[in-house]
């Protein structure tokens, strides 16, 4: 495993990105980590978005899973939000979380749309992007269309490529919608508006012309040389007049995201990043830009997607010299390009400087382009060859100072063990300065005064309750992970009703210089005290090793009153009691399939939100509604669980196999055969299932057996109170919480667990 030595980050997964991603996965960087930042795990394709609306390709047609991509090239993937650089402390400042360091930030966010200049179209236009935004306005204007008769007026204020292109697709989407409800499709009407005196400013004349043709053809208003001042709740203020529309879509030119204007970078007057040829920042040599957000000086480009997927390769290569402390080379780009525009149906037009022709034939012809380039991004080959090089014989270096030169030298000798295999204890010490514990009352000796060890009180009447976690790190993002490793360890506690008090932190770090262990340890930390401070649990101190892999657990004490009142246990359930599952099942066999390149980015980031969310709140809510038994759901399984419950307890259970709640993608995946390595072992349990082998073909019979990570908690509740708690339990924010079954007798002539597929009545 390379150490490393320096960290690229990449804010954005724009189409330059997603290239950068793929060539440094097919040639990596010996010593360089790589981050890529973004708020959503899909970046769509913008070639075959009009394609997307208009009905022709699915959502996963047109994203690029950059979860996936970050897998394959053995990067770390941060979904969060960018809010700045410090460029002063080479820092990317993020929305609740620490700031990542740097050595090279390269930026690919695209355009935003610039809806503060027109009063009104902030609140009640919707831009085109960010995407996600658009596509859940899309969404709930299909669903509209789908439900209800009656007119519907739709604008789009813009009359570019982008604008033309997105009405039409909208148009026949919609009037197909229509159609297929057996309604009228002339109840829908659509109007283009734009400041410029022609449609497609940019393109041919005969282009413009068989656009115009299409339009009128199609009954759409088109007002050119308007421009909107103003927009208000269902109308728009044009050419002196207001006028009715139900939805008005903004895809006007753009500018640059408002954060850049405080980072000090030299901007262009729209607020794109000022960029030479190289792509680099003409006043930070460590900052990179490309696609939308990057303005050439010396050539204006437009704002093309042709441009930021072709920017990729030299990108990269520049990202790659720069860190080298080798020349960069110019970026040229082309002085034509093909532009491939499509009319709704599948038929478009290619435009190509003053020549274009149309026809159904260029669309298929722009089809094979896009999913050829879609092809290139998914699927990966889970293990693609790397190089296999160490720094020394690389025939690269990356540009280090004497101080980390020496130290990289050392990071390739052999590595002690034993105690001289701890951080370093100034390491240590910055780290601690960095983080915030929470303080209690008793812990008499703790990280605000350390010693050999912690001291802590137990308070009268309270008995002491322990338990302690550890594990590999399975996701790149340390802030995430430590959250997880957080939550996991607490469970147990809250599983048994008690309170936390305090916890020690157990590391394994892998070697690399000190800046990149300082900034390692940071993000972990910071995660995991996210989750002990909400939680009240005071951080008393711990211990670090290095090792080959990220790993993290905790020692972790828990309070209860001594009459042991609200206590839960394993052995606490009773005939008749309903079985409540507070979060869906699936993380296991989702890791499985995320390591092996088949899961998708939102599948698992539904499993991340899943894994972070404490179960604080949810044994509280089971102690409030009489529940006398509680589990937590880990490597075990579910049955695994449950048969230990029904063993110390003395009793039967009945467990709906309709009625499991199941993460995104989980049946998926394990239908697919992506299943733990644990999974056999949990297998064995299946004896204790009455006529298990019926049940094996059902897709859902391998959850059964899936080991979870920080899963959520499995409880005994009395079933005159488990509809309610259910319901209490989805309004704290434990939206999978469902009934899944019911405890019985003990019968000791069969297994303890029968299956049935039928679905239970429903809670609310």
């Amino acid at each position: 495993m390379q150490p490393a030595l320096r960290d690229l980050v990449l804010v954005g997964g724009g189409h330059a990105h997603v290239g950068v991603l793929r060539r440094f996965a097919m040639q990596p960087e010996p010593g360089l980590r790589i981050t890529l930042v973004s708020l959503s795990a899909d970046t769509p394709y913008s070639g075959m978005l009009p394609g997307h609306v208009a009905g022709h390709y699915s959502w996963d047609e047109v994203h690029i899973d950059l979860d996936r991509l970050c897998v394959f090239a053995g990067a770390r993937f941060v979904r969060a939000e960018v809010l700045g650089l410090d460029r002063s402390a080479r820092r990317v400042r993020l929305s609740g979380r620490p700031d990542l360091a740097y050595d090279r930030v390269s930026i690919n966010i695209g355009s935003t749309p610039q809806l503060q200049g027109t009063p009104g179209a902030r609140e009640y236009a919707i831009g085109v992007k960010p995407i996600h935004d658009f596509n859940e306005r899309w969404r709930s204007l299909l669903q509209r269309v789908r439900t209800h008769s009656g007119a519907l007026r739709v604008a789009v204020v813009g009359a570019g490529a982008g604008g033309v292109e997105l009405l039409l697709a909208m148009q026949w989407r919609l009037r197909a919608e229509r159609r297929a409800q057996a309604q009228d499709p002339d109840s829908l009407h659509f109007a283009l508006y734009s400041a410029d005196p022609v449609i497609l400013p940019t393109h041919s004349g005969s282009v413009r012309r068989h656009f115009e043709d299409t339009l009128r053809a199609r009954g759409v208003e088109v007002h050119t040389g308007q421009r909107v001042l103003a927009v208000e709740a269902g109308r728009l203020l044009c050419d002196g007049q207001w006028r009715e529309h139900d939805e008005i879509v903004w895809v006007t030119q753009a500018g640059g995201a408002e954060w850049l204007g405080d980072t000090g970078l030299e901007l262009d007057d729209r607020g794109f990043i000022l960029v030479n040829a190289c792509l680099q920042s003409v006043s930070d040599s460590q900052v990179f830009a490309a696609g939308d957000v990057a303005s050439m000086t010396g050539r204006p480009l437009e704002k093309a997607g042709v441009f930021a997927v072709r920017m990729g390769r030299p990108l990269a290569d520049n990202l790659r010299r720069s860190l080298r402390g080798e020349a960069l080379r110019p970026y040229r780009p082309q002085r034509h390009w093909l532009s491939l525009i499509s009319t709704g149906d599948r038929h478009a037009v290619a435009s190509w400087g003053p020549f274009g022709v149309s026809g159904e034939w260029v669309w298929r012809w722009k089809d094979r382009i896009d999913r050829r380039f879609m092809r290139r991004f998914s699927p990966f080959d889970s293990s693609p060859d790397r190089m296999a090089v160490s720094l020394g014989d690389s025939g690269h270096r990356l540009e280090l100072g004497p101080d980390e030169s020496a130290q990289a030298l050392s990071l390739l000798a052999m590595r002690c063990g034993g105690c001289g295999a701890k951080v370093g204890a100034s390491v240590l010490s910055r780290v601690l300065a960095r983080l915030r514990p929470f303080v209690r009352d008793d812990v008499v000796l703790g990280l605000d005064a350390p010693d050999d060890a912690a001291v802590l009180r137990v308070p009268p009447g309270q008995l002491l309750v322990q338990t302690v976690d550890f594990f590999r790190a399975f996701i790149e993002d340390p802030y995430v992970f430590g959250r997880i490793a957080a939550n996991h360890a607490l469970s147990d506690i809250f599983a048994m009703g008690a309170r936390v008090q305090s916890a020690q932190a157990l590391l394994t770090v892998p070697a690399g210089l000190d800046t990149q262990i300082e900034e390692l340890l940071v993000q972990l930390m910071s995660g995991a005290l996210s989750v002990l401070n909400e939680s009240g649990c005071a951080l008393v101190g711990g211990h670090t090793a290095e090792g080959s892999e990220l790993a993290m657990g905790f020692a972790v004490n828990g309070l209860i009153d001594e009459s042991m009142q609200g206590l839960m246990r394993r052995s606490g359930l009773r005939p008749g009691d309903a079985l409540v599952l507070t979060k869906p099942l699936g993380t296991g066999t989702l890791l499985v399939a995320r390591a092996a390149l088949r899961a998708r980015g939102r599948w698992i980031s539904a499993a991340l939100e899943s894994m972070q969310v404490s179960n604080r709140q949810a044994a509280r809510c089971l102690v409030e509604h009489g529940a006398g038994a509680c589990t937590d759901v880990t490597g075990f399984g579910l049955l695994g669980h449950l048969v230990e419950m029904t063993r110390a307890s003395g009793v039967d259970a009945e467990l709906w196999l309709g009625d499991l709640p199941l993460l995104p993608g989980a049946l998926e995946s394990a239908s697919a055969g992506w299943l733990s390595s644990l999974q056999p072992g949990n297998l064995r349990l299946r004896t204790a299932l009455v006529d298990h082998d019926a049940y094996a073909g059902d897709p859902r019979f391998a959850l059964l057996f899936d080991p979870q990570t920080s899963g959520g908690l499995l409880a005994g509740v009395p079933a005159d109170q488990a509809s309610a708690c259910v319901q209490a339990l989805r309004v704290r924010g434990y939206a999978g919480a469902t009934i899944i079954g019911q405890v019985r007798d003990r019968d000791d002539s069969k297994a303890p667990v029968t299956l049935t597929t039928s679905v239970a009545p429903p809670t609310p």
